[in-house]
């Protein structure tokens, strides 16, 4: 990426656009509930949400009741905006500002979610970095969910280029230390009416 300050482009965005106006925006993340019911993670279980933002996903689970969650982000400004809508609750929720790129996990967690963080990580360093942050923070017991663009989703967002992945690429990068339960793809209906087709994948740790 050379000199681009990644942190000040997405600081940018967040100051200066409503949720409705980002093409990520998903009022009801189903696809990522969808995984929380499959692997029946209880209420007690540490949760992080990387690249979470201004999400809608930590409002869902502390509907549903789990009481440790963290959200990772590189902009400040997006985890206050969260902060601002979740008011009182906010104070449930451990808020890390962070790149992920350059993440050294504080804990283990048994749920590690990230929806399309992973794909804006393009230089190798980063993405091994990433990936020595996982092996790090997941429990030997714990579920790892990533989603990114397709092979058919976008080849940029937000005006940065992305990496897409399949199913064969995202499992032979994770193949090391994770093993593969299951992938689907999904289309994504973005608030300007436009289709982006991600992957996303379950895996757990290989002991």
């Amino acid at each position: 990426m050379g000199n681009f300050d990644r942190k000040k482009h997405w600081e940018d965005i967040y100051q200066t656009k409503e949720p409705k106006n980002v093409s990520w925006y998903q009022p009801v993340p189903a696809t990522s509930l969808g995984f929380i019911k499959e692997f029946n993670i209880p209420a007690t279980a540490k949760i992080i949400d990387i690249g979470g933002g201004d999400s809608f996903f930590v409002d869902h689970l502390l509907d549903l009741g789990y009481q440790d969650i963290t959200i990772l982000d590189i902009s400040a400004a997006s985890l206050d905006r969260a902060k601002q809508r979740l008011g009182s609750r906010a104070g449930k929720v451990k808020w890390v500002v962070a790149d992920v790129a350059a993440f050294n996990p504080p804990e283990e967690y048994d749920f590690w979610h990230d929806r399309a963080a992973f794909h804006f990580l393009t230089q190798e360093m980063e993405i091994e970095s990433y990936i020595n942050s996982l092996q790090q923070g997941i429990k030997p017991t714990g579920i790892l969910v990533i989603g990114t663009f397709s092979k058919q989703g976008p080849t940029k967002c937000s005006g940065i280029e992305i990496r897409q992945y399949s199913e064969e690429t995202m499992a032979g990068r994770l193949k090391k230390h994770f093993e593969k339960i299951k992938c689907i793809t999904v289309d994504h209906k973005t608030p300007f009416d436009t289709i982006q087709n991600f992957i996303f994948c379950s895996f757990k740790k290989i002991r």
